[in-house]
């Protein structure tokens, strides 16, 4: 996984004291994917935290296998060095990813893409080089011959075929979300049915808290000078993700350059959208489409949104006010979704 964090939950004192600290209570943390993680949880199964938290870590030993860009013996990694045109077999949980990959590529006018690795480098909010220049059209351009999920790959079942031979997967934007509920399904299989799982901002729930309410979960204002809070949602079995761009971006000759990369385009979306917090029904879904709707922008993500019923928050600067506003939009299902 990318060693950066594009997530903008606040995990306030309600939110993880939620879970009052006592002896029936667990709250397990720790660093994963460049970023922390957090688990928290109503003891009512009466779990050995130790053993609790040795299956949490080889779950996350699984995930980096198979998902991290940054680990060269992953399969992803393995997956972006073959050049050749032949089927690669799939693990179950790769093959599991890149179908929903493929569903949000889709349905969000292809702007979720997860062959944007090299666009990312090129713009410096990868691993490559370090941002603050803007790329030469024309070298745009020619990067994007080696973009384009439709064109770079195929996915028949348990294998997948790439068609541009330096194409590659770049799994930040759904694979973090594939890790929360792995951890997820770890907690479950302990017998816990009350908890939050939360990585790198990208969070599962299930059940209530320790007070019986729903996971109480703070979605930050949009602003890269200081950190408020906007608005406290009320969770309860779903996943959460938001996505913003306003903590990875550089200033150039006085424009913005945020690390939302348009997949038609190539370059750094120019709406007024700041940030998206979706709810879906597990945390790999919230992690891919808070990213798609976020590079779609709140004019065409709202339709999509309401086509789909997909439980999304916009969150807008208001640009018509003097001073640094921000706006916000909640789809139909997003009221539904949120317990309060």
């Amino acid at each position: 996984m990318p060693k950066l964090s594009r997530r903008s939950f606040i995990f306030m004192t309600l939110a993880l004291a939620a879970c009052k600290r006592g002896a029936a209570d667990l709250l397990l943390t720790g660093q994963t994917m460049g970023t922390s993680y957090s688990v928290v949880a109503v003891n009512d199964a009466d779990v050995d935290p130790k053993e609790l938290d040795a299956a949490l870590q080889d779950a996350l030993q699984d995930v980096d296998i198979k998902m991290s860009n940054w680990n060269p013996a992953s399969e992803v990694s393995a997956i972006n060095a073959h050049r050749r045109a032949d089927p690669l077999p799939l693990s179950a949980d790769m093959a599991t990813l890149l179908k929903a990959a493929e569903d949000v590529h889709h349905a969000s006018d292809r702007q979720f893409d997860i062959t944007l690795g090299p666009l990312i480098d090129l713009w410096g909010f990868g691993a490559a080089r370090p941002p603050g220049s803007v790329p030469p059209d024309a070298e745009v351009r020619a990067t994007q011959i080696h973009t384009g999920q439709s064109r770079v790959l195929s996915l028949d079942g348990q294998t997948v075929t790439k068609h541009v031979p330096e194409g590659g997967l770049y799994l930040s934007a759904i694979g973090k979300g594939f890790g929360v509920d792995r951890l997820g399904a770890v907690l479950a299989d302990f017998g816990l049915t009350n908890y939050m799982v939360e990585i790198g901002g990208d969070i599962v729930t299930s059940g209530q808290n320790a007070e019986s309410r729903p996971w109480q979960i703070a979605i930050e204002e949009p602003d890269a000078l200081q950190r408020s809070i906007l608005k406290v949602v009320g969770v309860s079995n779903v996943g959460m993700a938001t996505s913003g761009d306003y903590r990875n971006y550089f200033e150039k000759y006085g424009i913005r350059y945020s690390h939302i990369l348009d997949a038609q385009t190539g370059r750094p979306v120019t709406h007024t959208t700041a940030s998206v917090t979706v709810l879906a029904e597990n945390a790999m879904l919230a992690d891919a489409w808070a990213t798609a709707l976020l590079a779609l922008g709140t004019k065409r993500g709202m339709q999509i949104a309401e086509e789909r019923g997909i439980a999304a928050l916009f969150i807008d600067r208001n640009t018509s006010s003097g001073d640094m506003r921000f706006v916000s939009e909640a789809s139909t299902q997003f009221d539904v979704v949120q317990l309060g």
